[in-house]
């Protein structure tokens, strides 16, 4: 129950509704009680005035009832009852409605924590967890724990509340008959609560199966493609009957569980009624309780059936939302490493200095720069060259600070990173991934998500799309910028995919603008025409291409080549190939790959 305290500060925050709920679960546990004293009095005054016999044990009631026939009588009781019965239906509706309704509003509130927490975490913390995981909190456990502050905490007060009004009732009526009549009732809450644990590990294991069919299905939609070239369509099809063959066993195993379950349920039950029935008629043959007595003892006998039979559910109910808190609170727990450091507002002019970086990613433990030093000034264009794995996107994670580096300082605007206020650099950034993401929305969307928390002008975002070479491309498409790009741009080529990220990132209008090698899928002309482009509208901005093709960046003003986290070389590009160095040696490969490539397509 510790990780459930967490939860106390929204129980005070809905306090008037928990307290109303309260008050309305007492309302109406009166009036079911009240019945069950109206219908005893009714069978016995029934039963006096059939055999003539003077009533004794009179109350409110029937002080009034002489004189009046025998059929009005019972109509009487039965209208009090029905109206008893509306009564307490109407106090159950407004138990259900401030309590089950402050569950929910819990859940809402606490799904926005969560969800407002995941987007304050840094990078680091998305590396080391999954997906699928960080949805689970904020979904299926967040509704466990409802399930708690809901259900839980109502049928529990319930519990309470009808055992404080009902069982000294009983015992003032008969402890004899008391005592036989409860006795079924904590071995079956007993027996709920192992079968419970039992179902519910069951159930667990049914929708995790059911997870993992869900998940071969959608890899199957979403690979169809892939699946159909490598002819794997047999394949996939016995793996989804061997995982649908493994979900029926398991929810056999449950249905046969709930089989047994139920009729020893109800076993329990009836057996409560055969023994206040069978003590309750040996206590009327001994003169000690009349037959209204037993009637009234059968009805409070079903009243707490089912409040004592959800001991053991809510048993269960709170272990899973204990658990499912604990889950949520360890990632509540889990502090970002990086953090804004102020809200102070300054002018970013995108000069940029990297003073002896070393970094060591903290998931693997790889040392992927060591001592690289270089400088930017505003308006000029940095190229990053290297080999797969020197580096190149680690100097971009560093400079977003998705990461803080380990030692030496990164510089903007003179000023170190750690102490500027990073929302604002961010919004100043253009940032182009090497692997693009599209959200399954139009292009428009895609291309405006760079803006300023607007939809821009459509003039704005076609300047963009033309600025990344991609606005023929669009026209082309039957809705245009309408066309919706499917999920994760599916829809789209590679080039296509890589062009709109470059719009999105060049209608920020960002003091700085970084390409994370973004120009891979795309031809060589379409390349040149992009950062002829780029050259216009980064006029007076910096500018930082990283990239594996010295055809990209032999134009930048300075280029940095990296090796195995080290910078080698630094210079323009006529320099570099002076030296004979690094950057020499990757010009040349490249140049006789094109020259191959060429006559190859010269000789087909």
């Amino acid at each position: 129950m510790k990780s459930l305290k967490y939860l106390n500060k929204y129980l005070f925050k809905y306090k008037y509704r928990l307290l109303f709920g309260f008050v309305f679960i007492v309302l109406s546990n009166i009036f079911a009680v009240y019945p069950a004293q109206l219908i005893r009095e009714a069978l016995d005054l029934v039963e006096a005035k059939l055999k003539g016999i003077e009533i004794t044990d009179t109350s409110f009631l029937t002080e009034y009832m002489d004189g009046i026939p025998l059929t009005k009588v019972v109509l009487i009781y039965g209208a009090i009852v029905f109206i008893a019965a509306i009564i307490k239906g109407a106090f159950t509706f407004f138990m259900r409605q401030t309590i089950i309704i402050m569950s929910r509003l819990v859940e809402y509130d606490l799904k926005n924590e969560v969800y407002n927490h995941y987007q304050d975490l840094d990078a680091s913390f998305y590396k080391s967890n999954n997906t699928g995981d960080i949805m689970n909190r904020i979904s299926e456990d967040v509704t466990k724990v409802r399930m708690y502050l809901g259900p839980g905490i109502m049928y529990s007060l319930n519990l309470i509340v009808l055992f404080i009004i009902v069982v000294p009732i009983m015992f003032s009526i008969s402890v004899k008959l008391t005592m036989y009549s409860l006795i079924p009732l904590p071995i079956l809450s007993i027996i709920i609560y192992y079968v419970s644990n039992v179902i519910n590990q069951q159930s667990s294991k049914v929708q995790a199966k059911l997870s993992d069919i869900t998940t071969l299905t959608q890899e199957t939609y979403s690979g169809i493609r892939i699946i159909k070239s490598f002819v794997k369509e047999d394949y996939f099809n016995k793996e989804l009957n061997k995982q649908n063959e493994n979900y029926r066993s398991l929810s056999m195993n449950l249905v046969r569980t709930n089989a047994y379950f139920a009729p020893t349920m109800l076993l329990l039950i009836g057996l409560s009624t055969i023994f206040t029935i069978y003590i309750g008629g040996q206590e009327y043959i001994a003169g000690n309780i009349t037959k209204g007595n037993i009637l009234e003892f059968v009805i409070y006998i079903n009243m707490l059936t089912w409040p004592v039979t959800a001991i053991g559910w809510v048993s269960s109910i709170i272990q899973r939302a204990s658990a499912s808190q604990e889950r949520i609170n360890e990632f509540l727990n889990t502090k970002s490493k990086i953090k804004n450091p102020t809200d102070k507002i300054e002018e970013v002019k995108g000069d940029i200095e990297f003073n002896n970086v070393s970094f060591t990613y903290p998931e693997s433990g790889i040392n992927a720069l060591k001592n690289v030093s270089f400088k930017v000034k505003q308006g000029e264009t940095l190229a990053i060259v290297g080999r797969t794995g020197s580096g190149k996107s680690t100097v971009v994670n560093l400079l977003l600070r998705n990461y803080d580096l380990n030692e030496g300082a990164i510089l903007i605007d003179n000023k170190n990173i750690k102490e500027i206020n990073l929302n604002h650099f961010r919004e100043n950034v253009g940032y182009v991934p090497q692997d693009v993401f599209l959200f399954s929305d139009t292009i428009e969307n895609n291309i405006a998500f760079g803006y300023k928390n607007r939809l821009p002008e459509k003039e704005i975002i076609e300047q963009a799309a033309k600025d990344a070479v991609i606005y023929a491309s669009i026209k082309e498409f039957d809705k245009g910028f309408k066309t919706r790009v499917g999920e994760r741009g599916v829809t789209l080529s590679g080039g296509q995919k890589q062009r709109i990220s470059i719009a999105r990132a060049i209608i920020k209008s960002p003091k700085i603008l970084i390409f994370d090698d973004c120009l891979s899928a795309v031809d060589t002309e379409t390349e040149d025409a992009i950062l002829n482009n780029l050259k216009r509208v980064m006029e007076n901005k910096t500018s930082i291409i990283v990239s594996h093709r010295v055809s990209t960046v032999r134009n930048a003003d300075k280029i940095v080549v990296l090796e195995e986290g080290k910078m080698v070389e630094f210079g323009t590009h006529n320099e570099l190939l002076n030296a004979k160095g690094a950057y020499y040696k990757m010009h040349e490969k490249q140049l006789m790959e094109e020259a191959r490539k060429n006559d190859e397509t010269n000789q087909d």
